[in-house]
Order: structure tokens, then sequence, then C-alpha cells
């Protein structure tokens, strides 16, 4: 919605007796732009009042009418069957809505709804040894950009990377570099070679499932503190490190915070005790449990037989060490969906122990990443990296580029490398955020590159054509403008839908859901390909008082292009 939904609600309100933003929940678009911008649903009055739709639509329709001084945004109030429906006057949005986004530039669509409030954000959070894959991707740019949209709507966010650098699995891979381990390769291949071990081990583990015990013995001398074992453990880790340091370069990814699982080493041992001062541990055959009290979410492991500690016990751990820390608005963790069960058990825990900010820790779920329908297995070694991917995609930019310009007849551009590296990188990851986050996610390279349709290089082809035209007019843009030659119905669809990218914002960050942002920005790149793509209808012409306008116009669409694309993680080449 608008400032000219809430212009409406704020009409109906009192004629419906509701309060605005109750009022607001009900405005809607009509399916069609000549029945008006935006539409009131009269169904629930109807169900109160026992009246049918339509004649209490005309009714509401006819006082709100009646009530407008007719200098305002909104004219021509009517009732379309249930609904009472109102236009948007397009000179008066052009005026309000173009200096505004002239003036704020990267502040534009920008909110202080958060009022500085923190907001920790746990997000790509991959295990050292194994490389980055496709499969991290989802939780990486979706928490990148929850990061980036909490900032724009005037919170506080902390990017944390909760590095997956303890537990069992390290077990397995101090027993096979008892083994065969190689520092020399391991300095050489680096993280590589980690996961042809860890590969290797669990090759082994098929014909020799005693070593699974081994790998738990060695995981409790690490917790021990053996000398040797935490000296390979260093090595991995650092190893690991510089591998995902890479990958986030080349996504332009940056933390608040990076600490490992192993940070929290010293902070189990409180929770622990903790939960057996208030008599809430249970001992199994296996493991120290907690009982949750509630069928659904059955047990809660938090410590092995052996006495090594589970994911759940240091998620326990952080989350108390969070909240001391930040006390936090709300924790968000970006995490798939197959965890929902962990973070359900860890906030029942949470509140077993009395912390009554509980209900603050929100787990923040996503569907699979699949490709070309192909399986991945870390532990059978088939695995696509991440890193290969964005290298592929910036290489089929290029070659795109390249096209392009032979095409056109015309040179490269200057920043060729630059500018394929933010189409490439740009577009693995619109694609992703485009999708509704709880769904799976298809990657196909015939979708995520095409420069027309829903992708990422399509928003940013419009925002670089945009800067174009500018140096062709060849003028300073101003607002200093005819605004009246902007009031077509194509024009105030543009100018709604530039106006709809903060409502999009605090949305996507009230659900935590980026493609509610990235819906928006397609829906101005739409509106605005619609209106240059009519031949009675051109940015620059030789009517300088028209170009000076449409000029202003289409600034304004770059704009909200940039500014949403930026708080998704995406940059805009100056040209393409």
């Amino acid at each position: 919605m608008t400032r000219y939904a809430r212009t409406f609600a704020a009409l109906l309100a009192p004629v419906v007796g509701k309060p605005v933003e109750e009022v607001l929940s009900g405005i809607g678009k009509p399916p069609k732009p000549e029945l008006g911008h935006f539409a009131y649903a009269c169904f629930p009055l109807a169900k109160e009042r026992k009246t049918a739709p339509p004649k209490i639509a005309a009714e509401i329709a006819e006082a709100v009418a009646a009530s407008m001084d007719g200098g305002g945004a909104l004219r021509d109030v009517k009732a379309v069957g249930p609904y009472v429906n109102v236009f948007v006057d397009g000179r008066t949005a052009a005026r309000e809505i173009l200096p505004d986004a002239l003036t704020r530039g990267a502040d534009f669509g920008c909110s202080q709804q958060g009022g500085g409030a923190a907001v920790p954000v746990d997000f790509s959070s991959p295990n050292i040894a194994k490389p980055f894959g496709i499969h991290h991707l989802r939780s990486t740019v979706i928490g990148h950009a929850l990061v980036r949209m909490l900032a724009a709507a005037g919170y506080r966010p902390i990017g944390i990377n909760h590095i997956g650098d303890w537990g069992t699995q390290f077990g397995q891979l101090l027993a096979i570099w008892e083994m065969e381990g190689d520092e020399e390769r391991l300095r050489s291949e680096g993280i590589h070679y980690l996961l042809e071990l860890y590969v290797d081990f669990n090759k082994r583990l098929e014909d020799q499932p005693e070593l699974r015990d081994v790998a738990r013995e060695r995981f409790r001398r690490l917790e021990s503190g053996d000398a040797e074992c935490r000296r390979l453990w260093s090595l991995f880790r650092e190893a690991s490190l510089a591998e995902f340091n890479r990958v986030y370069a080349l996504l332009g990814i940056a933390f608040d915070d990076t600490k490992g699982e192993s940070f929290y080493e010293d902070l189990m041992a409180p929770v622990l005790e903790e939960l057996a001062a208030k008599d809430l541990l249970r001992e199994s055959e296996d493991a120290t449990l907690v009982e949750l009290g509630d069928e659904d979410l059955g047990t809660a492991l938090v410590k092995k037989r052996d006495g090594s500690t589970l994911y759940l016990t240091r998620d326990l751990a952080a989350a108390d060490y969070r909240w001391r820390t930040y006390h936090f608005d709300r924790a968000l963790y970006v995490v798939g969906g197959a965890q929902s069960l962990h973070f359900a058990q860890m906030k029942r825990v949470l509140e077993l122990l009395g912390r009554e900010w509980h209900e603050r820790v929100i787990h923040t779920p996503f569907g699979m990443m699949r490709f070309t329908d192909r399986k991945m297995s870390t532990r059978k070694g088939d695995i696509i990296y991440l890193e290969e991917v964005l290298e592929r995609a910036v290489e089929l930019a290029r070659e795109t580029i390249e096209a392009g310009t032979r095409d056109k007849d015309r040179g490269l551009p200057d920043d060729l490398d630059t500018c394929a590296h933010r189409i490439g990188v740009g577009a693995v990851v619109f694609n992703d955020l485009k999708n509704r986050r709880v769904r799976d996610v298809t990657f196909n390279w015939d979708d995520v590159l095409n420069f027309e349709g829903e992708t990422g290089p399509y928003l940013q082809y419009t925002a670089a054509r945009i800067a174009s035209m500018g140096d062709k007019l060849g003028r300073p843009i101003t607002a200093q403008v005819d605004f009246a030659t902007l009031d077509g119905p194509g024009e105030t669809q543009l100018l709604l839908a530039i106006d709809g990218l903060e409502a999009a914002l605090l949305r996507g960050v009230e659900a935590s859901e980026p493609s509610y942002v990235a819906d928006q920005l397609l829906e101005i790149a739409q509106r605005f390909s619609t209106l240059y793509a009519r031949r009675d209808w051109k940015v620059i012409s030789a009517d300088d008082g028209l170009s000076d306008a449409r000029m202003l116009l289409a600034t304004a669409t770059r704009q909200a292009l940039l500014n949403g694309l930026g708080w998704l993680g995406i940059e805009v080449p100056d040209r393409m």
C-alpha cells in the first residue's frame, strides 16, 4: 500500500466506525486500473450489519465523497458492487512523490520504524571442513537481505555468522586424519582436501562401523582440551574460513559478528547446571535430556552419554549470550525448514528456564535449493560449489554483454569485469530472493540470466537504461516541472508503484520476507517498461518541458530500483 491507501483509510474510518489500521487492512487493488487505484471490501461490514455488501458500499461511497474537499490527492469515490473504489489524482501524486524521491535519494523508501532496536540475524553459518555449496546460498542471501532491509527500516541489525566448528563431525575428521592426514596437502588444497577426508571416512564407515565410536572418542578428546586435537582443529578451521571469506567477497557480504559454536564452549556448563538446578534434566540410556511436556516436541537432548554436547546445548548458550549482549527486539535464525523442530525445542527449553524473552527468538525457515533436479550429498562428495556457480554466472553475463555490444555495433564498457560481476552475481541472488522464502527454489541458467521477465538482470538493465537517458538529456534533473504532464493513467500507476516501495519494505521486515521487496521492484520496472514501449511516450523529445517531467519520473524509477536492489544485496552497473 502507498501513502494514498492510508489517506483513503483515514477518510473511510469515521464513516465505517473502525480504526484506521483496521480499515487499512481491508484495502486492496481493483482487478483493473480503470475501476480505481484502491478498493475497500465491504463484506465484513455486511456480515456485521446483516445488509447486502453493494448497498453498504453505495452508502459509504456517498458519505466519503461528501467529506472530500476536492483539492486532495483522492478523487472519484464510487461504489463498484461490494467495493468502495477511489482514484488517485496523477498530478498530485507526481507533485508529492517525485520531489521526495529526488531529494531523499538513497534514503527514499526507507523508514525509522525500528527506532534503533537491535535484531541479531543468524545466517549462512556453514560447517567448517566442508566447501561452500549451492545449498548454502539460500540462508546466506536471505539473511543478508534481511539485515539490509532491517537497517533500511530503522532497526539495528547484527549480522551473525554462527560457524559450525564444533561437534561429532570433527571427531570424524580427527579419526581419518590419524589414518591418512597430510598437513602439506591441507596447506595447498585447503577445504577441498578436508572434504575428501570426510567423504573417505564415511565410505570406510560402511564396512567399519566401529569407526563411529572412534570418532566420538576423538571429539570427546577435543572437548576435553587435548592439545594435538585442538591444534589440528585450528588448522581445519583456518583453512575453512579462508574458503568462506573468498565466497563472501564474491557476494559482497560481510558480518558484524563471526563466532563459531566453539566460542560457547565455556558457556554451556552454566546452562546445563541451571537445567539441573531446576530439576529439568533426565537421564536416559544414551543421553541427558529435557522433558518438554509436549508430545509434538518430544524430548530435547542436551548431552550425549559420553558427556559431549549437542547443537541444542550450544544454541541455548548462544541465545543467552545474545540476549545479554544485545537485549534484542527479536532474534532471527535463518535456517532451513528441516530444523523447525530443533528451534521449537530450543524455545521451549528457554521458556522452561524462565527466559521471558523466549518468544522473541524466531526461526526464519526456508525451502530447499534444487539444481537441475540433481540431488546433492556432502557425505558422498557430490556437491555443487557455490563459488563455481557464481563464477559461471559472471562468465555467462560477460558473454551476454559481449554479444549485445556486437549486435549493436558498439564497444565494450570500460568496466566490463565489474559489470559482468554485478550482473552475474545479482542474477543468482535475485533468482533466490524473488521466491517466497518457504518455497523450494529450482536453479535454471536460462531463467536466471534472462534480461527479460522476472529476473535480476531485467531490473538492473531497466535502471542502467534510465541512467543512459539522463546522459542523453545532458542537463541536471530538477523537480521544477509541469506535473500536469504526468497525469496519464500509465504514469499514475508507475507513481503508485514507486510510492509503494516503503510499504513493501516494512511488510517484508515484518514477515522476514525479501520477496515482497522483489515483487515491488518488478512492478515498478514493469510499469516503466509498459510506458517506455508506447510509441507515443518518449522520455526525451523536442518538447523540453515534457522531457524534463518524464526524465524526473524515470529518475525516480531508477532511484527506487537502486534502493530496493541495494536492500536485497544486489549492485547495479552504471551501464549495460
